[in-house]
């Protein structure tokens, strides 16, 4: 029981993970219709460069800050590439953003090195009813809460998460509103920036992460979103949940090396079962 209520809690800690590149997923797509294939380097550039920034000798709280500056800018970046120039077709900055993030390989090499880079965060591990868990792990659940906590008052109380949400629902009638879509969109991967920089941070001091590291988070968290249908972040929770849990249960009974197949195979069949459902839901809609 204490090896099972340990999984239980790693899996839900490395799914809030995931939840966070999941929601930069549906962040991005909800207000540009893009994919954004870049959203897994966000992660590493936020957990490398705090583990690199802290080993410089920065502080605990200045170096995070300034790695997800980072994460937030290169979100930015990524968009005015992707998106900036107004008409650009959604499959063209799909594709403009899976090059960006092959490319962003070199460059992280250049900057922080081929090896795997990670630092301390929460030291030490806690008694969870009789199961010896990492700190860390509830710095990342608490951590993950507050995110989705503050994203609900961002898009609820605030005008501009309104103005996105606009964006997203009918983009023509945002634009009669005097809202710019393209602006919107910038916006938009920049805070997918943040939240895929987060997930970094937080997941490094548990997991080393190196420059290739963001296959895995991106694989995962996309999985995630389109669990929600690239629409809903809070059943991309769901399904990051799902899959964290599933991946920790298959890493700690059977083999770790088999966490990949467990995530594509559970892609596969939500992409299956979502398919299945849409003529479904389209009929009843009409």
């Amino acid at each position: 029981m204490s090896s099972f209520l340990a999984y239980l809690v790693s899996g839900i800690a490395l799914g809030c993970t995931f939840a966070l590149v999941a929601s930069g997923f549906v962040m991005i797509h909800r207000v540009t219709g893009v994919v954004n294939f870049a959203q897994g380097t966000f992660a590493v550039v936020g957990g490398m460069a705090a583990a690199q920034l802290l080993g410089d000798g920065l502080p605990h709280g200045v170096a995070e800050a300034v790695a997800l500056v980072a994460a937030g800018a290169l979100g930015l970046l990524i968009g005015v590439i992707a998106i900036g120039k107004p008409g650009t077709p959604p499959l063209t900055s799909v594709i403009i953003t899976l090059g960006l993030a092959i490319g962003a390989y070199a460059a992280e090499v250049v900057i922080f090195g081929d090896q795997p880079l990670s630092f301390t965060m929460a030291d030490g591990a806690a008694d969870f009813l009789g199961a010896h868990v990492q700190w860390q792990r509830f710095v990342i659940i608490g951590v993950t809460v507050v995110s989705y906590a503050v994203l609900a008052l961002f898009f609820g109380r605030t005008y501009v998460g309104k103005a996105l949400t606009a964006c997203s629902s009918n983009p023509y009638a945002a634009r009669l509103s005097g809202i710019d879509p393209t602006r919107m969109g910038l916006l938009a991967f920049t805070i997918g920036g943040l939240l895929g920089g987060l997930a970094g941070i937080l997941i490094t001091p548990v997991q080393p992460l190196s420059f290739d590291s963001d296959a895995l988070l991106a694989v995962n968290g996309f999985a995630a979103a389109v669990f929600g249908g690239l629409m809903r972040p809070w059943t991309a929770l769901l399904g990051a949940l799902v899959l964290g849990v599933s991946e920790s249960m298959v890493g700690g009974y059977i083999n770790a090396s088999y966490e990949i197949e467990v995530a594509l195979a559970l892609m596969l069949a939500i992409m299956v079962w979502r398919s299945a459902r849409t003529p479904a839901m389209a009929e009843e809609a009409v």
